[in-house]
């Protein structure tokens, strides 16, 4: 099988995410490294079904590592659902003679990768989506830099909140994941922290919280609410009714995906587009490259997409119990 390999595509789908382009420099350059010929798929599947693919060599991602975003760009792709496009983007893979394609997304580009492998096209993904949503990495690619972004962004509202003596609630993204909701909320010091794995859309309590603070002396109330969650807007309108207390709410949005990667995301970015070339040449075939206890590690593509995650039980209580003490 790794005499086989002589030809890889990289491509990228679904939310783009900072570090996305450090991969696809080291899967290109790990390729080329190789003897092996690379090229790029633009806008993820769409692009495929489109035929955009273009030859890279090592100038083509020079300079790139420290860039957000990603240079193939990316894109939905609801037509991949058929069985019809999935069969036509195998047969493009064949046209061009694509042994296999690396794909670097979330769990929807991962679905995409076993339509390919259910249609004879051989896969490598790899996690790129701020979320923390994958079951089966402790890590993604992106989350570092999207958690150290809104991070940034919280402390500079805390400090017009206190100013003001406000309440206020920052809507973080994350889809149906509040990850970086929970990291927020325990780096900013949060008084709240709304996550959907967890909300019980009782906001009594959280207007209770709010007067009891008051009456200790806060002088301020940050609540840190998961996209998940939403309705951030509504929700401050009827927190100030209720407590007589200005409240704003700011949604920080897709300011979060943008921004120069961190350290973090470009190494294990890079070390995991250089790992998906290997796993490629040593005949490796549907596998899913993560990190788990601090190691990089790959797993069946099937088994990846079966696996459920939960969040750390510890994390969350002392979310609540150090903002709160």
């Amino acid at each position: 099988m790794a005499e086989k390999v002589k030809k890889i595509a990289v491509l990228t789908s679904g939310g783009d995410a900072p570090g996305m382009n450090a991969a696809i420099r080291a899967v290109v350059r790990q390729a080329l490294s190789k003897g092996i010929e690379i090229v790029g798929i633009h806008r993820g599947y769409a692009g495929l079904l489109d035929e955009e693919i273009t030859p890279m060599d090592a100038h083509s991602v020079s300079d790139i590592i420290s860039r957000g975003g990603t240079i193939l760009q990316t894109a939905r792709c609801l037509e991949f659902l058929q069985e019809e496009y999935q069969q036509k983007a195998a047969d493009i893979c064949r046209k061009h003679n694509i042994d296999a394609v690396v794909v670097i997304g979330g769990d929807g580009s991962y679905k995409g990768a076993r339509n390919l492998r259910n249609h004879d096209i051989n896969t490598i993904s790899m996690p790129g989506t701020i979320d923390l949503d994958i079951a089966s990495t402790d890590y993604t690619i992106g989350f570092d830099t999207a958690v150290n972004t809104a991070m940034e962004a919280i402390d500079k509202i805390r400090d017009t909140s206190t100013s003001h003596e406000r309440c206020s609630i920052v809507e973080v993204m994350g889809r149906g994941a509040g990850y970086i909701a929970l990291w927020c909320g325990i780096a900013n010091g949060a008084e709240d922290v709304l996550l959907p794995e967890h909300y019980n859309f009782d906001e009594q309590e959280i207007v209770n919280h709010i007067i009891e603070g008051r009456k200790k002396g806060k002088q301020h109330h940050l609540i840190i609410n998961a996209e998940g969650i939403g309705h951030s807007s509504s929700m401050a309108k009827r927190i100030e009714a209720a407590t007589g207390i200005e409240t704003r709410a700011t949604i920080l949005g897709h300011m979060q995906r943008g921004g120069s990667p961190t350290a973090r995301d470009r190494v294990y970015a890079s070390t995991m587009g250089a790992m998906a070339v290997d796993l490629l040449l040593e005949g490796a075939q549907q596998r899913v490259i993560g990190v788990r206890n601090g190691q990089y590690i790959h797993t069946d593509l099937d088994e990846a997409l079966a696996m459920q995650k939960s969040m750390d039980e510890y994390q969350l209580s002392i979310c609540k119990t150090l903002a709160n003490i």
